[in-house]
């Protein structure tokens, strides 16, 4: 009687959890207007056109749509950027031509933005509403139509070539296709000895906190399941009380680790793929190594309440193949790590 009980506990828990992924359509279908309050906010509308309501802490995004899974899916490319008119043209003209390209512009002084409506007519420009990375990156997936979403830097540093293998992987089952340049394949050109030495030890403490196995995590090349914005919970582009060019705790570099964290706590499916970092193309990067790290080493403790044992009772459950591309893969078996990467 007793392991009935436990068996039915544990599949009223993934029921529960299936439910989470769906509710934003579910909200959006009962409702009838793509106003309707979802996880992360409202639901069905670009962060330049939510209703009149008071803003809410977390992102609003467009709604996912339910596409069979016999449909290819549809791709998102959000690039974050400030002063990249001269790195622009590698990376636009490198991108895949059926994928939707989002470029957020961080209060530019060059002509990134003339560059990028020339180089692609039918690019969407974004203005992010504070300043950092974070921000530039919520902006952007708030206005993401795709199933799925990958994330790249606009320095030329990510090979945009290398954004099939991310599709690849998400097509293959993973909820979050992690890019890294410490697996076979992958490699750096750009990552100083101080930062190298720095990603190291926070990786150690991230993979020891969180029960994880990230080989690289502080790397910004990343693509996922729409659906995975549930999970990470970013902050809206627009906060009550915030100031244009002010960043707010999310809002800097400390981003990427705050999405991998979170990820791991939800005890997704994730997959590794291998990513060669060239250097920046021109222009000088913004990222500081100690109040950046410092910024990191924050997020993963202010993160770290109760995190192995959610990662640990999220990966118990058993995990079978979602019914549209946007959505998670349902709760899991355990996520994919080094031992099982894309090639």
């Amino acid at each position: 009687m007793a392991g009935t009980s436990k068996e039915a506990g544990r599949l009223r828990a993934i029921h529960e959890a299936e439910k989470m992924g769906l509710r934003a359509i579910h909200n959006r279908e009962t409702t009838g207007h793509p106003g309707a309050n979802t996880p992360l906010g409202q639901d069905g509308q670009m962060f330049s056109q939510v209703r009149g309501e008071a803003p809410t802490e977390e992102m609003p995004r467009v709604g996912p749509k339910l596409v069979p899974r016999d449909v290819e899916p549809t791709v998102s490319i959000v690039i974050p950027t400030k002063n990249e008119a001269r790195n622009l043209p590698y990376v636009l003209s490198r991108l895949p031509e059926d994928h939707e390209v989002i470029v957020v512009d961080g209060n530019s002084t060059d002509d990134t933005v003339g560059v990028a409506q020339r180089l692609r007519p039918d690019v969407t420009v974004i203005r992010q509403t504070r300043g950092g990375k974070g921000n530039a990156l919520a902006c952007g997936f708030a206005a993401a139509t795709g199933d799925f979403i990958v994330m790249i830097d606009a320095d030329g540093s990510n090979d945009p070539a290398e954004i099939p293998r991310f599709v690849t992987a998400l097509k293959e089952g993973a909820d979050f296709a992690k890019g890294s340049r410490f697996l076979s394949g992958g490699g750096s050109l750009d990552i100083s000895l101080i930062r190298r030495c720095g990603n190291f030890w926070l990786n150690k403490i991230v993979n020891l906190i969180y029960g994880t196995r990230y080989t690289d995590l502080c790397y910004g090349y990343n693509g996922f399941r729409r659906a995975c914005l549930d999970v990470m919970r970013l902050n809206a582009p627009d906060i009550e009380g915030s100031e244009p060019g002010v960043m707010l705790w999310g809002d800097g570099f400390e981003v990427e680790t705050l999405i991998n964290v979170r990820i791991a706590k939800a005890g997704l499916r994730v997959t590794e793929v291998p990513s060669f970092e060239s250097c920046r193309h021109f222009g000088a990067s913004n990222l500081n190594a100690f109040s950046d790290g410092m910024r990191v080493l924050r997020t993963t403790r202010v993160e770290s309440k109760g995190a192995r044992d959610a990662a640990a009772t999220s990966r118990l459950s058993e995990r079978k193949t979602a019914a549209s591309w946007a959505l998670l893969s349902t709760l899991s078996d355990e996520a994919v790590w080094p031992s099982e990467q894309v090639p």
